[in-house]
């Protein structure tokens, strides 16, 4: 294993937590709005939100190219008023990394919030509790199985991402290649072993995240029972 491999390993451990606590910030009040508040247009939120999960990766990835252009409206404002270039580079995989991670945290979110019952709310309420506290204090306590499975599917998915990655940032050593896009250029090389290793990393996280994403669940249940 040389420096480059460490290298590639860092750059997709750090995309992942980076995009994994900026999905946690944003998808903490999406997710308690859709799950208590009824207007005109939630579906179609909703479906906007989980389209990643059923449009081919290349698809958004190459849209997202688009958006980012120098040459279009998104990548002429970021360019003007933020002097930075999101098309091939790693701030432009963390905010794709960020579209495509949406479902995998808002939707855990948004299951554990409907799932709690009427009555928590409204106790708070009763008891002189603002929305902000009760909020804080007695929902997000009780959604701690969704909020970490939130958390691990995003992670996981972070770390196995290939197309969005590939059509947004491309393939720049130190910037953009992570572990997954290190697999594709490994095999294409004929360097059986070196993606051998990268695939046995990624699956051991991957397993491990899962496993403690049921654990968990299992324990919660027990314990409410």
């Amino acid at each position: 294993m040389d420096l480059d491999f460490f290298n590639t390993l860092i750059l997709t451990a750090k995309l992942a937590i980076i995009t994994t606590l900026l999905l946690l910030i944003i998808s903490l009040p999406v997710a308690y709005h859709l799950a208590y508040s009824h207007f005109k247009g939630k579906a179609f939120i909703e479906a906007l939100i989980c389209m990643p999960m059923v449009l081919p990766p290349t698809v958004m990835g190459y849209y997202l190219l688009v958006a980012f252009s120098p040459h279009n409206a998104l990548g002429i404002f970021f360019d003007k008023y933020f002097n930075t270039r999101l098309a091939f580079t790693f701030k432009g995989i963390v905010v794709a990394s960020v579209i495509a991670g949406l479902p995998f945290m808002i939707q855990p979110l948004q299951n554990g919030f409907t799932s709690l019952p009427k009555s928590f709310r409204e106790a708070s309420y009763t008891m002189g509790k603002s929305k902000w506290v009760t909020f804080w204090r007695v929902l997000i306590p009780n959604i701690k199985p969704s909020l970490i499975t939130g958390i691990a599917l995003t992670f996981a998915h972070c770390i196995g991402e290939f197309g969005i990655v590939l059509m947004v940032g491309g393939n720049v050593p130190g910037q953009t290649r992570i572990a997954s896009i290190a697999i594709y250029d490994q095999v294409q090389a004929l360097n059986y072993e070196v993606a051998n290793q990268y695939s046995i990393i990624l699956f051991i996280i991957s397993f491990i995240l899962l496993t403690l994403i049921y654990s968990i669940n299992k324990s919660f249940r027990i314990n409410t029972l």
